[in-house]
């Protein structure tokens, strides 16, 4: 009889993301997969390969305003009793979630259901969700090695990577090729919605500044938000850049793996994807995050040399062409960090988060009767 896993997971990509690639490596391995989300996910939802997908009621534990508090409270019973109703018509064998507060319904309710769980850590810094679990949980995964994690928790711990997407492995491999004085330069920027913006102000200004022989190569990739696309497409037309825009791009680990140099932000899939596929990048953490966990990932980049992480504050656009300048008058800076990068990329993430999966699953932990 097959084993039953529910996975459960905010519904953003670098939340998602991880979830459907071990997904994906339990199907294979015979496993029934139902997920356990939030109305975020539909976008994703046709993509994810569960039986099932549970939208469960959540929110996020923001102040300390008295009205805003007890709706949260109110949100996340919900998404409790919710979780239990999942939990006793599914009868999982294991419960995995991968962060975001919609994860905490169903984990809570796995554990007062003694149902073993794996909480998967993506950032360098564990979020405010997956701290509140932590102590709760069976076994905790994580992407990188955890600063300031006390003994109890470290004990439960297992440095798996962050799984990466099937398309991502699909296009690994590729090796990068230098950029040459007299070829073009593969240039790809993009980010969330905050991100798309920065940039969307950021790169006209900076190629304007970039000298011109630099400039007529540049072959630009850029995600742009929908209300942006045309006044950033009309500047670059205005520059002479060759540049493809679009508000998302479907084939993104392709064209990762087709650039010279990528511009992004550091979420923990970006910086897991940029190191699977070997390619040099300038981070930039989106500010303004209680924990600064886009920017303790990204010196996990800049540790191996295979990344310049740049607060958004420092990259003006005379900066950035700067930047333009000296990694195009030396390619061999670019290569370097592209293979540094590669060597501290883990591709076998998703078999190890498997593999901890099933270990945690074979413990004689059972579901009890639930009256709620």
């Amino acid at each position: 009889m097959s084993k039953k896993v529910l996975l459960t997971a905010g519904g953003t990509g670098g939340h998602l993301f991880p979830a459907q690639a071990l997904a994906g490596e339990l199907l294979k391995r015979g496993w029934v997969v139902e997920l356990a989300t939030d109305e975020r996910a539909d976008k994703y939802g046709s993509s994810f390969p569960a039986s099932k997908t549970h939208i469960i009621s959540s929110a996020t534990v923001r102040g300390k305003n008295p009205v805003s508090l007890a709706k949260t409270a109110i949100a996340l019973i919900k998404g409790y009793l919710q979780s239990r109703k999942v939990l006793n018509s599914f009868r999982p064998d294991i419960v995995v979630g991968f962060g975001g507060y919609p994860t905490f319904p169903p984990m809570y309710a796995a554990k007062a259901a003694r149902i073993p769980t794996v909480l998967h850590e993506a950032n360098g810094v564990m979020g405010r969700a997956n701290k509140m679990l932590a102590r709760g949980a069976t076994a905790i995964a994580t992407s990188f090695p955890l600063d300031g994690v006390d003994a109890q928790l470290t004990a439960k711990m297992t440095e798996t990577g962050n799984p990466v997407r099937e398309a991502v492995i699909a296009s690994a491999g590729q090796p990068y090729s230098a950029p040459e004085s007299d070829r073009p330069f593969h240039l790809l920027v993009f980010g969330g919605s905050q991100g798309a913006r920065f940039f969307s102000d950021l790169l006209p200004e900076a190629l304007r500044q970039t000298p011109e022989a630099i400039r007529k190569r540049i072959k630009l990739v850029q995600q742009c938000r929908p209300e942006d696309l045309g006044r950033v497409e009309a500047a670059f037309k205005e520059l002479g850049v060759a540049a493809e825009l679009a508000g998302f791009f479907t084939d993104m680990p392709e064209r990762i793996a087709a650039s010279h140099l990528i511009i992004c932000r550091s979420g923990a899939s970006s910086v897991c994807e940029l190191a699977v596929l070997g390619r040099p990048s300038i981070l930039v953490p989106l500010p303004g995050a209680i924990d600064n966990d886009q920017g303790v990932n990204a010196r996990f980049l800049e540790k191996v040399g295979g990344a310049w992480p740049i607060r958004e504050i420092d990259l003006t656009p005379e900066r950035l062409a700067q930047e333009f300048q000296r990694l195009t008058d030396r390619p061999e800076m670019l290569a370097l960090a592209a293979e540094r990068a590669l060597e501290a990329g883990k591709p076998d993430a998703v078999v190890r988060l498997a593999d901890l999966v099933e270990c945690v699953s074979g413990k004689d932990l059972k579901i009890e009767g639930d009256s709620a």
